[in-house]
């Protein structure tokens, strides 16, 4: 838990510099990008969380890696290596992405369908969300065939569960409990 919320603090701190600097829809890109690449990529994620691997060593992973990165995400690094915490370096790019959207009044929202959505589907789901929301929404599209049908809606904190598998398991529960 203290990892989070340091995480969040430095999201924070690297927030208020973008801020102040204009340049925190620049930030925010590359802190998707390093949050990607750390989570797609278990070689880096362990160099950067072993207690084996030296500091010097993870730093120059880190700059190699992301080479392209400005001076701010540089400057987060080198803070972040000085005070020893280089493994919170994708939950800080989470905390930045979530506390960027949030100042910037947008929301992320994530639907999750058995089959690939169609437009007009897209459409009546997007439609749905700006009644839910007054937030601009982001639209994550997941296809999981094990729903079976219908769709599972996510918007910050809410759920919709809308799926056949869903409706199924409550049928089931039904029977098991009459």
């Amino acid at each position: 838990m203290s990892g989070t919320r340091a995480a969040i603090r430095y999201a924070k701190a690297i927030l208020s510099v973008a801020e102040d600097n204009n340049t925190s829809a620049k930030i925010q890109e590359e802190m998707n990008h390093i949050a990607n690449a750390i989570a797609s990529n278990p070689e880096l994620n362990e160099v950067l969380k072993s207690p084996v691997v030296k500091l010097t060593e993870k730093t120059a992973v880190l700059e190699n890696v992301f080479s392209t990165s400005g001076a701010e995400v540089k400057s987060l690094f080198n803070t972040l290596a000085q005070n020893k915490r280089v493994d919170l370096l994708e939950q800080i790019a989470i905390q930045y992405n979530r506390l960027y959207d949030e100042y910037n009044n947008k929301e992320q929202a994530t639907v999750t369908t058995a089959v690939p959505m169609t437009e007009a589907l897209e459409k009546k789901v997007m439609a749905k969300l700006k009644t839910l929301s007054s937030k601009e929404i982001t639209l994550t599209k997941i296809v999981d065939e094990t729903i079976l049908g219908g769709f599972i809606l996510r918007v910050g904190d809410q759920q919709y569960n809308a799926s056949v598998s869903n409706q199924l398991n409550e049928i089931k529960n039904k029977f098991i409990t009459n």
